[in-house]
């Protein structure tokens, strides 16, 4: 009787340190991880991906991250990014989302930057899913 006693105190103090060991209290660090912010336009501890908006949303990511070889009447690599019927071609045909993922197949892009926060890839992610329309 003793040890089966035993043996449940020991299982219930287990039980009561992986309870403990899983509060929320770090929530927001794995949400977006500190430094995930980047100098890319992303920060804060939250990333709101929800009715994402061309020139509100996408825009801004793309004039920093990209403009400076892709925008302004910079055509680098034969790709503009400077009006949204270019941004739009760019979605539609997979190559954006291909170079700010590093995905394989597409060259990494910001091209000798750092890549975009996961947070603004997502951004744009949501955009393109919802019909990457000029808004």
């Amino acid at each position: 009787m003793k040890k089966v006693f035993f043996s449940l105190i020991a299982v219930a103090i287990a039980c009561s340190a992986l309870i403990v060991s899983c509060s929320k209290s770090n929530e927001q660090d794995i949400t977006n991880p500190p430094g995930n912010g980047g100098g890319n336009g992303g920060g804060g501890n939250t990333c709101d991906t929800v009715n994402m908006k061309y020139a509100a949303d996408v825009l801004p990511i793309l004039q920093a991250n990209c403009y400076s070889c892709h925008g302004n009447g910079n055509v680098s690599g034969g790709v503009s990014l400077g009006s949204y019927a270019s941004v739009k071609t760019q979605a539609d045909n997979g190559n954006l989302v291909g170079t700010i993922t590093h995905a394989a197949g597409y060259p990494a892009m910001p091209q000798g930057g750092a890549k975009l926060s996961d947070c603004n890839i997502n951004k744009i992610k949501a955009w393109i899913a919802r019909g990457a329309q000029n808004n």
